[in-house]
């Protein structure tokens, strides 16, 4: 989830309109800023990584035809995408705050996180299901459609809702994401995996906190984007200790889905004290 400036975008349409526009230039809702490019770059990935899924995954699925190998590549090819989506959808932000931003910016990084963490990971759930066998595909359809809608509903709110404090209402939609394509990759038994998807789709719209990635936390998450996509490739090439490589990861990714949201709970407890201590040293004569 990225996190623009609205008010560099308003100030950018105002610096314009001091000045008269030529009548062939192009209109000014219309031009796109180095972030937009980012932001496309990222919608980009995510239907990669649907095609890929489809194309790597599920049609071999369906013909019987393709090596194991093959197929794994594809997948971990998939995912490696949405976490690439992730990169852009973090740059984004940051090249955002620092540059001017089109007016049409946050609703172009609204549409490509529909696609890249809403539409990708629901459809890799879904073919999951159908690889997984036939039995459990209604479910695993079902489990694809609450992603889905979680991430159009927490996107939905991210636009008219305005969060204090640097945090997020919810687990933020990339690494939503990316912790259910992690489930999915540990390859629990049925039942565990659909339950913790949709657990995962319940953080999502949840009023529980998460911290914005800026400074620091933004250099650890990029960080640990960058190793996520070493320990999938050492998975996709069948490197020695590959798949336990991959467990672990997708293992920590589901422990810090957990975990930082507490860093959010600290922060405003952090926050309550200092506040109390102010109030006391300005009643004290």
């Amino acid at each position: 989830m990225t996190v623009t400036d609205r008010n560099a975008s308003a100030a950018w349409v105002a610096d314009a309109d001091e000045g008269e526009e030529p009548e062939d230039a192009m209109p000014l809702s219309m031009r796109l800023s180095i972030a937009d490019t980012l932001t496309l770059s990222n919608a980009t990935c995510g239907f990669l990584a649907v095609y890929f899924t489809t194309t790597g995954v599920l049609i071999p699925h369906l013909t019987n035809s393709g090596d194991a190998g093959v197929v794994r590549n594809n997948a971990a090819t998939a995912v490696l995408l949405m976490l690439l989506a992730s990169v852009f959808d973090l740059c984004d932000g940051l090249v955002a705050r620092k540059l001017r931003a089109s007016p049409m910016g946050a609703e172009l990084d609204n549409l490509s996180d529909l696609i890249s963490f809403g539409l990708a990971p629901a459809y890799f759930v879904l073919v999951w299901g159908m690889v997984v066998g036939d039995v459990h595909e209604p479910l695993s359809a079902l489990a694809a459609t609450v992603v889905l809608l979680a991430v159009v509903l927490r996107l939905a709110r991210f636009s008219i809702v305005t969060m204090p404090n640097g945090v997020f209402q919810g687990m933020p939609s990339p690494f939503g994401a990316l912790t259910v394509v992690s489930i999915v990759l540990l390859e629990l038994p049925f039942t565990p995996t659909l339950l913790a998807i949709v657990g995962v789709a319940w953080l999502m719209v949840s009023r529980v906190e998460y911290p914005k990635p800026r400074g620091t936390l933004a250099v650890g998450m990029l960080a640990w984007i960058v190793l996520s996509m070493a320990l999938l490739t050492a998975w996709a090439f069948d490197a020695p200790g590959g798949l336990l490589m991959l467990q672990t990861g997708c293992s920590l990714q589901l422990v810090l889905g957990a975990v930082i949201p507490l860093f959010a709970m600290a922060r405003r407890v952090y926050a309550f004290r200092d506040h109390r201590r102010e109030a006391r040293a300005g009643i004290e004569p």
